[in-house]
């Protein structure tokens, strides 16, 4: 399969008429996970219609709050304090995109942060299809070990040299999009695109914020519509051991607010090789919640079956090294 998948990517014989013209490889840093936390730094590598790079660009923003995690993207302050407003930003940055698909690495959320900068600064930023690497990497199969970037990188040789700087992030993943995308040309895969949905209005309303591990964010209302999910493709591994890794195959319940969209939470599980699980039950292998001490029927199941309990800051973290499922 990777020999067929390399020489694919290196002559595709025909090009499918329905991909796209362009595309615009992005990556955005950002203050935090959160609805209301901000771009701090952005990048775009626009690419013709076979993955080709024309031309690429950077720029920092000002947040107009703190940077968030500093020991993640480096950008101080200090450092943002001269930067440009998102405002004075937005129309280079609608340049890069216009009439080109936004390519993006968990492309949901990327997408999200810049619909919101745009909502907040009375515009819609030029886009209408969006296509996430990871969703892409599923389609090719390729034998990755995890769905990060940096694994993504190393299948095709190419080298990270400062992982979360979006310029960097956003070239690596240029080089990494170009032989996926001539894979995928070669084999007539159709690409996983999805819309992009503009936020038509903003409110910058205060709002209330939680402390202790992670980020200091939003809290939305508990009232979500449903969302039917792939089924899990790995076997259930058992239950989550204080101290050890999770596992591709568990079965994580949520309860509660979350710092982090839950629907952009679930998805990071479900990307991770997790099962995301509706109800509790003695199958539950983990629950994931910021009020352990609260009466919510998962959380009293949870004491029952004896379902060990993690907070969101501490899933966060586990996610970043979830073990791949028994081969």
């Amino acid at each position: 399969m990777l020999e067929d998948l390399t020489t694919a990517a290196s002559s595709p014989t025909t090009w499918p008429t329905a991909y796209p013209q362009g595309y615009a490889v992005v990556d955005v840093e950002t203050t935090g996970l959160a609805r209301d936390d901000r771009i701090i730094s952005a990048a775009v590598y626009r690419l013709d219609a076979r993955g080709e790079v024309e031309d690429h660009w950077y720029t920092t923003v000002n947040p107009e709050r703190d940077p968030g995690p500093v020991w993640i993207h480096g950008l101080t302050s200090e450092a943002l304090e001269g930067a440009p407003l998102f405002q004075d930003i937005a129309e280079e940055f609608a340049t890069r995109l216009d009439g080109r698909v936004l390519v993006a690495h968990n492309a949901v959320f990327d997408w999200q942060m810049i619909a919101r900068e745009y909502a907040r600064a009375k515009s819609e930023a030029p886009v209408r299809q969006r296509l996430c690497t990871i969703a892409l990497s599923k389609e090719l199969g390729l034998p990755l070990p995890n769905h990060k970037l940096e694994s993504l990188a190393a299948h095709f040789g190419v080298v990270q040299q400062r992982a979360h700087h979006a310029l960097d992030d956003a070239r690596v993943l240029a080089e990494t999009f170009r032989p996926s995308l001539r894979a995928a040309a070669a084999r007539g895969v159709r690409l996983p695109l999805l819309e992009c949905r503009p936020l038509t209005e903003w409110s910058d309303r205060p709002v209330p914020r939680q402390s202790g591990g992670g980020y200091d964010s939003y809290r939305p209302t508990s009232w979500r519509p449903s969302r039917k999910r792939p089924v899990c493709p790995h076997p259930n591994p058992g239950r989550y051991e204080d101290g050890k890794p999770l596992k591709q195959g568990m079965r994580v319940a949520f309860s509660g607010d979350t710092s982090v969209e839950r629907d952009l939470l679930e998805d990071r599980a479900v990307e991770a090789g997790l099962h995301v699980a509706t109800s509790l039950s003695r199958l539950t292998s983990l629950l994931v919640t910021n009020d352990p001490d609260s009466a919510t029927s998962k959380v009293v199941k949870a004491r029952q079956f004896g379902t060990p309990v993690v907070d969101e800051a501490a899933f966060g973290q586990l996610l970043r090294d979830v073990e791949p499922a028994d081969g």
